[in-house]
């Protein structure tokens, strides 16, 4: 299925914020917890990042799903504590999520929408975590070039998440 993909910056937050929520609630309806009901203070913590990216896929003009992230604050890089010894080039950017509307899921938009969002970036890693309560989604995610390097529970309410990382010059974005 092809998606018309449109991007978006941080100035673009108050646009498009409604959006993402609106996709959020659809993605989470069967499944929603303490931690997935503060969404929108994420949406709004990772937005006030100047360099924040996202990238929203669209079918004719309703939102199929959406992927963001931003350049990793150096030192502080979600792989860092897992790997003894860092990368030369440790620049990384942090796919912070990336969600499908549950009829759309299984079409390929999880694909585009993380190319897209990925492509050309100037960092050498990509980096992501993932509910390992999810195995399929982590296989997606093995499937695309991440691996594991360890684990993290960020907030003392959030799963204990798998951390992947993906070399993006190896991977070609």
């Amino acid at each position: 299925m092809t998606v018309d993909l449109r991007r978006y910056t941080h100035q673009d937050l108050p646009a498009v914020r409604q959006t993402l929520l609106d996709v959020h609630a659809d993605a989470y309806a069967n499944d929603m917890n303490e931690f997935t009901q503060r969404f929108d203070w994420f949406v709004d913590h990772w937005g006030s990042n100047p360099a924040w990216s996202c990238v929203v896929a669209y079918e004719a003009d309703e939102p199929a799903g959406f992927a963001y992230g931003a350049p990793a604050m150096p030192g502080r890089e979600w792989w860092r504590e897992h790997l003894t010894v860092p990368p030369d080039d440790a620049s990384t950017f942090s796919v912070s999520e990336l969600m499908v509307r549950p009829r759309w899921r299984k079409t390929g938009t999880a694909k585009q929408l993380h190319v897209a969002l990925i492509a050309d970036r100037p960092e050498a890693l990509a980096v992501l975590l993932v509910d390992p309560q999810h195995p399929k989604v982590q296989a997606l995610y093995e499937a695309w070039g991440y691996h594991q390097v360890g684990t993290r529970q960020p907030f003392p309410d959030s799963p204990n998440f798998a951390v992947m990382l993906l070399d993006l010059r190896a991977a070609g974005a």
